[in-house]
């Protein structure tokens, strides 16, 4: 993990969830995240099966000069990284696996951003696992960020992060071993988040 966003919102996670696979969604305190809202979203996954933004914090949608409510989240990336996005967002909720993906996002006049998300499941009211608590943080801050819009994001490579830690506020940490997306796009997402959670030794 690179962003302070990132570490702030997974250790929340990680304590609201206790020692279960995640939280429900009425457990999530927003005053008890009040400075991370900005940057925060909120995914679902719809009967027709598409996942969309149900919430996003106003940073993440000035980040694409939109408003992303009810937007799916596959609408945000190059074409050929759309399908796998939402593939591996949707196993998140199935596997009930926090995932850290990178990528890089682009301007229409090429300036470019690179970002971190993390992903991490939230069960509904009634306990159904379909949702999504996110946060998506750029690493760095030029002077155009959320004035002039990113087109497209273009995945750059995942991690699964150590839900057995909670990880310090003091400086940023790297968690887990960065996987390629060429393992995952367009390809059998859920073998390859079952070999990293083998791998990774899933906890907790």
């Amino acid at each position: 993990m690179h962003s302070r966003t990132t570490m702030e919102l997974f250790q929340y996670w990680n304590a609201a969830r206790g020692d279960r696979d995640l939280p429900r969604r009425d457990e999530i305190d927003p005053s008890h995240i009040r400075s991370l809202l900005p940057d925060l979203f909120i995914l679902q996954r719809r009967a027709s099966g598409g996942i969309n933004f149900r919430l996003a914090g106003t940073r993440v949608c000035a980040l694409f000069g939109r408003e992303l409510r009810d937007r799916q989240i596959a609408d945000l990336w190059l074409n050929s990284d759309a399908d796998g996005v939402a593939r591996t967002a949707d196993q998140v909720m199935t596997q009930l696996t926090p995932l850290l993906l990178y990528a890089s996002g682009a301007t229409e006049a090429g300036e470019e951003l690179e970002v971190e998300l993390l992903l991490a499941p939230l069960a509904s009211s009634d306990g159904t696992n379909d949702r999504l608590l996110g946060a998506l943080s750029p690493l760095s801050r030029p002077g155009w960020l959320h004035m002039t819009p990113l087109t497209h994001l273009v995945a750059t490579g995942l991690s699964l992060p150590d839900t057995s830690r909670n990880f310090p506020l003091d400086r940023p940490q790297s968690s887990g071993t960065k996987v390629s997306v060429a393992g995952w796009r367009g390809g059998d997402n859920r073998k390859l988040l079952h070999l990293r959670i083998l791998e990774g030794g899933k906890s907790g």
